[in-house]
């Protein structure tokens, strides 16, 4: 697996690399701010961006939303892991209006970021492509009762 690391703080991205390490990842690019990303995004096959929400002078949500731009963006499938030191339900609602695949609160533990990664690749959801949102569904259940289209289908029991 390659990574990419797109925060400022030079210490947790070092704990990151440490992590991802350890669960066997052969490559780890790192970033500090989200040029130096963008410039890593354009140029590198990745298999997942983690970032960091709050940055300066251009902030993590305006990177998944560059990524998630099939117009300007060479990966805007890309599984994305947003790190935050928010919780709140605005954040996280912003966070999956962008397009973020994962949304994880910090401190966080080595297991934690295991847990969130593997969920990512071990059950990847169906990337929407609509006139407002290209991202991955932002449904986190599927009900058997509903078809393609959306409907409730009849005589399905759940």
């Amino acid at each position: 697996m390659t990574v990419l690391i797109v925060d400022d703080n030079a210490p947790l991205r070092g704990i990151l690399r440490t992590i991802l390490h350890a669960m066997g990842a052969a490559r780890i690019y790192e970033a500090s701010d989200v040029p130096a990303a963008m410039d890593i995004l354009q140029h590198e096959h990745l298999d997942l961006l983690i970032c960091d929400w709050k940055m300066k002078p251009v902030d993590g949500i305006e990177l998944v939303r560059w990524v998630r731009n099939p117009a300007k963006s060479p990966c805007a499938t890309l599984p994305i892991l947003m790190l935050t030191c928010y919780a709140d339900a605005e954040r996280v609602k912003r966070a999956r209006d962008a397009g973020v695949t994962e949304f994880m609160v910090k401190p966080f533990s080595p297991e934690s970021i295991y847990q969130h990664i593997s969920s990512m690749f071990r059950k990847p959801r169906r990337f929407v492509d609509s006139k407002s949102f290209f991202g991955p569904d932002r449904r986190r259940k599927m009900d058997s009762r509903i078809g393609d289209d959306r409907r409730v289908r009849s005589g399905v029991k759940s």
